[in-house]
């Protein structure tokens, strides 16, 4: 059983930069393949980036080239780096875990974070 932990996030403008951090325990973590999703207001849970064990990254085409998902086996984290963040971004982010070689499908993952609010003002 995985247990993750989200935080990180906050109220920002927009253009700035915010880094969300999930912090797992209860498993190998080393095996799972990390996503991290997001929910806003009055929309469906949507995928944003996920990590495989070996640091294959994967992104959504509205956050290619300003997010950055890394994960450190070592310390049994997944960071999610989001620059120049854009009003259209404020959402619940959560972390989730799939045994999956890769996944960008929500009902794949698993394990679940209690997210964390990220909001971006214009």
């Amino acid at each position: 059983q995985v247990q993750l932990v989200e935080s990180g996030g906050g109220l920002v403008q927009a253009g700035d930069s915010l880094r969300l951090s999930c912090a797992a325990s209860g498993g190998t973590f080393s095996r799972y393949t990390m996503g991290w999703f997001r929910q806003a207001p009055g929309k469906e849970r949507e995928f944003v980036a996920t990590i495989n064990w070996s640091g294959g990254t994967y992104y959504v085409d509205s956050v290619k080239g300003r997010f950055t998902i890394s994960r450190d086996n070592a310390k049994n984290t997944v960071d999610l780096q989001m620059n120049t963040l854009k009003p259209e971004d404020t959402a619940v982010y959560y972390c989730a875990a799939t045994p999956r070689l890769w996944s960008r499908t929500e009902y794949e993952y698993g394990y679940w974070g209690q997210g964390t609010q990220v909001t971006v003002s214009s």
